[in-house]
């Protein structure tokens, strides 16, 4: 009976087997492997690095080739030790991390280093337009080099991702330098940054309303300092406001007002920034006179110029002087204070773009697939394709997307 009853299985089963299975895809390979190298910075005090060693591993789990300069981690307390565990070939002459098809570096590359890149290199670097010569940028005309700049580098949301972590960093970080110098230590006032039951708070007063000046308030306020923030856009202001999710003293920049903020402050932190050329210079020699013994200023907008007028640019090793009786720091790359950090902040912007390099196949493909890594460029294939460096150094200057379509 049940013969009769399942004997149509057996038929019904075999059909079965005879129909399309599943079957598991094999893995792409990568379509393009890349040659980077990592070459030790010989910039005054630049401490950080582009990527980390696990980073490193990272690009060589995927069929990379990474090279490193002996002690390019160093500044950062990444010992060569760390990399080569990781994958990386660790070369003891500067010439060789040259012979790499991508360079990536902290600082613009100087014209001795632009000396050793073979042509039709890639360079993944800063721009820095206040420090940038000509002769820098025709060396890489001549050489055919394909140069990105990572300021201008950005993200799916549409905001500078290098320029917005950096600034998270030293805004930060102004409030915890401002702390030291307030101290007995450093021959300060010797106030605590916030204040305790029974004693008032410091009193901080910033200049700008950005991200710098975003993350100087956050940390302030949550050290218990009392904040004022001066920025002339009325919109920043509220989006500050509305980030931090606290009500903090705001003002468009009223000069009675914010006179009297600065010459009755401890601290002082200078963070307005020019879109292009020099910052504005808000704060006068006379106020700055008026201020309290012993005060603070931090003027992160030293790079640009300055938001103080008593402002002159110093550096890690002697990082403040006196005048007026008040403390002023003015170091222009205070994220090499925590080089550290910034690495790891960097890292996790570039280690992606130079896998998607590699997925894509070439720099081409993936500048044309993503317009945020198309405004870092540059320099195409030796064709200058920034308007503004053309303008400013009178060199002719070409649209990047028709370089790009043309195939050139």
């Amino acid at each position: 009976m049940s013969s009769g009853k399942y004997s149509g299985f057996s038929d019904i089963a075999r059909q079965a087997l005879m129909q399309p299975q599943e079957s598991m895809l094999e893995v792409k390979n990568k379509k393009h492997k890349l040659y980077i190298g990592i070459p030790k910075e010989v910039s005054f005090q630049e401490n950080r690095i582009p990527l980390t060693p696990l980073s490193v591993a990272l690009l060589v789990n995927n069929g990379h080739e990474v090279m490193l300069e002996s002690n390019a981690g160093q500044a950062a307390n990444f010992s060569d030790k760390d990399y080569s565990e990781q994958g990386a070939h660790i070369v003891y002459d500067t010439k060789k991390v040259y012979e790499a098809d991508i360079i990536i570096k902290i600082a613009p590359p100087t014209l001795a280093e632009i000396e050793l890149m073979k042509p039709g290199q890639t360079l993944i670097s800063a721009l820095q337009l206040s420090s940038l010569k000509a002769e820098s940028i025709q060396a890489m005309i001549n050489k055919k080099i394909t140069a990105l700049c990572f300021e201008h580098l950005r993200d799916e949301g549409n905001s500078l991702s290098v320029v917005r972590a950096m600034s998270e960093i030293v805004g930060a970080t102004s409030i915890l330098i401002a702390a030291e110098y307030l101290s007995n230590i450093f021959d300060g006032k010797g106030l605590m940054l916030g204040g305790i039951t029974g004693v008032p708070p410091t009193e901080i007063v910033i200049l700008g309303a950005g991200t710098v000046g975003e993350y100087a308030a956050r940390t302030a306020i949550s050290l218990g300092a009392e904040v004022k923030v001066f920025d002339p856009s009325i919109y920043k202001l509220r989006r500050l406001q509305n980030n931090i999710g606290a009500r903090v003293f705001t003002s468009v920049v009223q000069p009675i007002v914010l006179e009297k903020a600065i010459t009755t402050c401890d601290v002082a932190i200078g963070a307005m920034r020019a879109q292009d050329g020099r910052s504005p210079c808000i704060v006068s020699e006379a106020t700055v006179s008026r201020m309290k013994p012993n005060s603070v200023i931090i003027d992160v907008s030293i790079d640009q110029g300055g938001c103080f007028e008593t402002s002159e640019i110093t550096n890690h090793t002697h990082p403040v002087f006196r005048k007026y009786d008040v403390i002023h720091y003015c170091v222009p790359n205070i994220a090499s204070r925590v080089a550290r950090t910034a690495t790891y902040a960097l890292t996790n912007i570039f280690a992606p773009i130079l896998l998607d390099i590699g997925e894509h196949g070439s720099l081409k493909d993936l500048i044309w697939a993503k317009s945020g890594m198309r405004e870092s460029v540059y320099i195409y294939k030796g064709q200058l394709t920034n308007k503004y460096i053309g303008e400013r150094f009178s060199i002719p200057c070409k649209d990047l997307d028709l370089l790009i379509v043309s195939h050139q």
